[in-house]
Parts: structure tokens; sequence; C-alpha cells
């Protein structure tokens, strides 16, 4: 009967991973179409420009806005203070460009408005970044040895939950600088009604990566909790 409930358990976590996967899949294609056909959506003022105008409307003047390469590779800088577009979004004029460099500075407008969820990803980090480096070799060799030596799975499965955590938070944090890019994006007439929308959608289908990202973290981590607790019947 425990070698049953063990492989049910196992055939479920195959069942949601191959599910989450091809979510993940669906959710990126998504996106890439969407980014691509807004990209066509001329608008006056380029990414940089929307950035640089957000920031000073917001009263932030001790954020720079830089281009770094790759694509998809936007972020914010917390320990810089930098919004760091990647070229395509920093050079060009269209609605995918604004949505990206005003979700971006909507990070840098959480910082200076001190946003709770923003505080505890930050805070988050160090330990994240640490975790990472690790996690995978003792999941995996703690999975070898649960028998003999359970610890190190139990140290394993800490370090993984704390990566999970970040994931989650991540959503409040990454819906929220949405919110306020769209927000700011009509208040401030860089887009219309039709093409806030279009940045809405945009902004959308990007922030379903996180979902995604959240789900298969919590599902691993719950394959590993039942690994464990199978090795103790």
């Amino acid at each position: 009967m425990e070698g049953q409930a063990i492989a049910a358990s196992n055939s479920l976590y195959w069942i949601l991973f191959i599910g989450i996967a091809l979510a993940s899949w669906i959710v990126s294609a998504l996106m890439e179409r969407r980014f691509k056909k807004y990209s066509e959506v001329k608008l006056p003022m380029t990414g940089k420009e929307v950035a640089e105008k957000m920031l000073r409307d917001n009263g932030i003047t001790d954020v720079q806005v830089t281009s770094t390469k790759g694509h998809l590779t936007d972020h914010y800088n917390p320990q810089n203070k930098t919004v760091n577009l990647s070229e395509s979004v920093y050079n060009e004029a269209n609605v995918a460009a604004v949505a990206v460099a005003a979700h971006e500075c909507g990070h840098a407008v959480q910082h200076e408005r001190a946003y709770a969820p923003l505080k505890m990803r930050s805070a988050l980090v160090p330990v994240v970044s640490f975790s990472s480096k690790w996690v995978t070799w003792i999941l995996l060799i703690g999975m070898f040895v649960v028998e003999s030596f359970p610890i190190l799975l139990e140290v394993g499965i800490v370090l993984f939950a704390l990566t999970t955590l970040f994931s989650f938070v991540t959503l409040p944090v990454e819906v929220d600088a949405s919110r306020r890019a769209v927000n700011w994006l009509q208040e401030a007439g860089i887009t219309d009604r039709e093409n806030t929308e279009l940045a809405s959608k945009a902004l959308h289908s990007a922030a379903y990566t996180y979902v995604v990202a959240a789900l298969s973290s919590l599902a691993s981590l719950i394959y590993y909790i039942l690994v464990l607790l199978g090795s103790r019947k």
C-alpha cells in the first residue's frame, strides 16, 4: 500500500509537471506573439524617453535609465538605482517598448514608495542567490541518501522553500508595477484608450510567466516533501 501511495504521488507530480511545462510554453509563445504584434504599433516616444518622463513625473531624480544587451532583459536594479532596458525597448517607439519601460519604472516607484512586497523580495535576494547555487545538488544527493541521512534532503527542502516563497512574493510586485505603468501611461497621455489596452495585455502576458514559474516551483517543492515523507513510512 505504501509503495502504491508513493507511485501515485510520483504519477501526480509528473502530470502536474507536464501540465505546467505545457502552460509555460503556451504563455511564453503568447507573450512573444503579443510583444511582436504590439511592436508594430508606433508611438511618438521611445522606451528611454518614456522611462525618463515617468521617473520625473513621480519625483524620482536619482535613478538612471540605461541600455542593456539582450532580448527581454529589462529590469530595475534597486542596488545601484538603474532602470535597465534592452536595446529594442530603449531605442524603439512602440506600444510594447513603452509598456516594458513603464513597467520597469513602476519598480523604481515601488522602491521610492517603500512598497512592502518589494522590500520583502529584496530582503530574500541574498538568501535565494546563495541557495540557488547549492539547492539542486543538495536535493539530488539528499534523495539518494534519504533513507540513511534524511537531514540533507530536509535542508534542501528548506532552501527550495525559500526560492518558492521568492517566486510567490514576486507576483504582487510584478502585478503592481504593471498597474502603475498602465495607469501612468494613460494619465500622462502617452497612450490613448486603445493603446493603453494593448499595453495592459502585453504586461499581463508577461505576468503570466511569473505565475507559471511560481506554480512550477510549488509543485516541485511538494514533490520533494512527498519523497521525504515517503522515506519515513
